[in-house]
């Protein structure tokens, strides 16, 4: 019993996480109002744990959640009629913009982490939490190969979480890993479609 009234953070977000990435596969829109209920619980856990990177990230997605939501919500096509946004490939120059930026904000995320917090992690939090950061706008805007970028934050936080004990959400981030290879494959197959 103990153990659970230790973990009941833990618990439910792993939990809205699983009903996240189920949403996210299927292209929902429903996954921005689970996602933030999942954040707001999140922010709690991530600090009292001392993952203050992934503390901190929460609140961008919160933001993220709400303009994910609006850009998947009001797209019009050229007569003015509601549509749903399209997956389609993130273009060149962006992606190598957006890879810039993850670098820098790698590097940054780590000196504050190393500077101002006592973090045991700080270049495993510090990865996960700026390439999350690209991540959610990937997804923000339908873009397929958003599923790469979180395949590589879902591995290295796996094992990060299992390092801070936080065991039921590593055990979720190992299962994104799955859940991911197989939603770029759905939405590969929808983008054709």
């Amino acid at each position: 019993m103990d153990f659970l009234i230790n973990h009941w953070l833990d618990i439910t977000t792993t939990l809205l996480g699983l009903a996240y990435i189920l949403l996210e596969y299927k292209a929902s829109i429903w996954m921005w109002a689970v996602g933030a209920v999942m954040q707001i619980l999140g922010i709690v856990l991530y600090y009292q744990k001392g993952v203050y990177a992934d503390c901190g990230m929460e609140f961008y997605y919160l933001a993220m959640t709400a303009y994910g939501y609006w850009k998947w919500k009001t797209l019009s096509n050229k007569e003015g009629v509601k549509e749903e946004l399209p997956i389609t490939h993130i273009p060149v120059p962006l992606a190598l913009l957006w890879t810039a930026i993850f670098l820098v904000l790698w590097f940054v995320i780590w000196w504050l982490l190393t500077s101002f917090t006592d973090s045991t992690v700080p270049i495993a939090d510090a990865f996960t939490t700026s390439l999350s950061l690209v991540g959610i706008w990937a997804l923000a805007h339908k873009y397929l190969e958003q599923w790469f970028v979180w395949i590589a934050v879902d591995i290295v936080t796996c094992v990060l979480y299992f390092h801070k004990d936080i065991p039921f959400k590593a055990s979720l981030y190992g299962l994104y890993v799955v859940i991911a290879v197989f939603g770029y494959l759905r939405w590969r197959k929808m983008m054709k479609r």
